[in-house]
C-alpha cells in the first residue's frame, strides 16, 4: 500500500480508504448504496485491512448513524488503535431546528454523539460534511479548535466547499492561530472534472490535499453503462441513491470507449484505470471507495500497485474534456497569467 502525506499536516495515509455509506442501509436513498450488517462488514473491514487500507470514512447522516454504529462494533474488538477513521458532521440528524449546521451548539453535540457510536475516544479526521452559511466561519473553526485541544479530533477537514468558502475558513484559522483544515474532500472524477477548475489549483497553493469521492460517479465508469445497451437494474442511479447532476451520455460513452481502448492495453477493468487515474492527478492524497460485496472491494483494490503511462493519462484527458464556464474559460485565455494545473 502507497502512502501519501495529507496537505500540509504530518498525518500519513493510505491512497484508498473505505467508504462506509453502504453500511446500515437505513433509508431507501442509502438502501440504494448498500445494507451492510455487522457480519459483513467485519468481513469488507478485515480485507481491507489485509491490504493495507488502515482509513476508514464514515458520517454522521449515513443512515442516520447506523453506518457509524456498525463501524464501531466492528473495530472495538481491538482494532480501533490500528486504523485512521474520519468522519463528518454539518447536515441534518432529526427535526430538532439546532440538530443541523456548524454551529457550536451541534458540532459538539455531533462529535459526542459519532464519538459514542464509533466506541472511540478520538476521530483522527473530522470533516465539515457540507459549508453551513448561517453560522460565522469564526464560531465553526474556534468549535472545531476546541474540540481539537481537548484531544476528542485529531485533524480537521472539510467537504463539498466552494472556493471562497475553502479560502475565507483558512484565513481565519490563520487570523486567529486556530487549527485550519488539511484536506477537503470533493467530488471528483473522469466523467466530473470541474474540481480542476478552481478547487485543485487552490489545494496547490495552500497544501490542502483532496481525498476524493464518488471517484467512479456514482457508478457510472464501472464499466457497466454501455452505448447502446440498456442501463443495468442493479445500480445507484435506478436505485435512486445516485449524485450529481443528469449524466452528459455522449461524453459517458466517449471515456467509456478510451477507458475500454486502456483496459485492452493493460489488462486491468475499467473501474481500476479510472481510479488509477485519480491517483496520478495533483493533490490528490486518497480516493474513499465502496463496495457492496467483498468481490467489489477485490477489485477496486486491483486499481493500486501499477500506473498508465503518460500518453495513457493524455487520452483519457482528451477523452474527458468539457467546456468550461466562466470565469475559467476567461483565465485560459492567457495560461502565462493563469497557469492551470500541471498533470504531466
Amino acid at each position: 500500500m502507497e502512502y501519501r502525506q495529507l496537505g500540509g499536516s504530518g498525518l500519513q495515509v493510505p491512497v484508498l480508504s473505505f467508504g462506509t455509506a453502504t453500511f446500515g442501509g437505513g433509508n431507501e436513498f442509502f438502501k440504494a448504496w448498500g445494507n451492510t450488517q455487522v457480519e459483513e462488514a467485519a468481513r469488507i473491514v478485515n480485507i481491507c485491512m489485509d491490504a493495507g487500507v488502515i482509513l476508514f470514512d464514515t458520517a454522521d447522516v449515513y443512515s442516520r448513524g447506523m453506518a457509524e454504529e456498525i463501524l464501531g462494533q466492528v473495530l472495538a474488538g481491538g482494532l480501533r488503535n490500528k486504523v485512521l477513521i474520519s468522519t463528518k458532521a454539518t447536515f441534518r440528524m432529526s427535526d430538532d431546528p439546532n440538530d443541523v449546521g456548524s454551529s457550536r451548539f451541534h458540532l459538539v453535540k455531533s462529535c459526542e454523539d459519532s464519538l459514542r457510536r464509533l466506541k472511540t475516544d478520538h476521530i483522527d479526521i473530522y470533516h465539515m460534511h457540507g459549508f453551513d452559511g448561517n453560522t460565522p466561519v469564526e464560531e465553526t473553526l474556534k468549535a472545531l479548535d476546541n474540540l481539537i485541544n481537548s484531544g476528542k479530533v485529531r485533524y480537521i477537514a472539510c467537504s463539498n466547499f466552494s472556493g471562497w468558502h475553502l479560502m475565507k475558513s483558512l484565513s481565519v484559522s490563520e487570523r486567529y492561530g486556530w487549527s485550519k483544515y488539511i484536506a477537503h474532500q470533493a467530488y471528483y472524477s473522469l466523467l466530473d472534472r470541474e474540481f480542476e477548475w478552481e478547487l485543485m489549483p487552490l489545494g496547490l497553493d495552500q497544501k490542502i490535499g483532496t481525498i476524493v469521492w464518488s471517484p467512479l460517479s456514482s457508478g457510472r465508469l464501472s464499466g457497466k453503462f454501455r452505448r447502446g445497451a440498456p442501463m443495468p437494474k442493479d445500480n445507484r442511479m435506478t436505485q435512486g441513491g445516485a449524485h450529481g447532476p443528469a449524466t452528459d451520455e455522449p461524453l459517458l460513452y466517449k471515456i467509456v470507449d478510451a477507458l475500454d481502448e486502456i483496459a485492452a492495453e493493460t489488462g486491468k477493468s475499467v473501474p481500476q484505470i479510472a481510479l488509477n487515474w485519480l491517483l496520478q492527478r495533483p493533490t490528490i492524497s486518497n480516493i474513499v471507495v465502496g463496495a457492496r460485496n467483498e468481490e467489489q472491494l477485490k477489485q477496486n483494490l486491483g486499481a493500486i500497485g501499477w500506473n498508465l503511462t503518460i500518453e495513457q493519462v493524455k487520452k483519457l484527458d482528451a477523452a474527458s474534456d468539457k467546456p468550461l464556464v466562466y470565469p475559467y474559460w476567461h483565465q485560459r485565455q492567457d495560461t502565462k497569467l493563469n497557469p492551470p494545473p500541471r498533470f504531466y
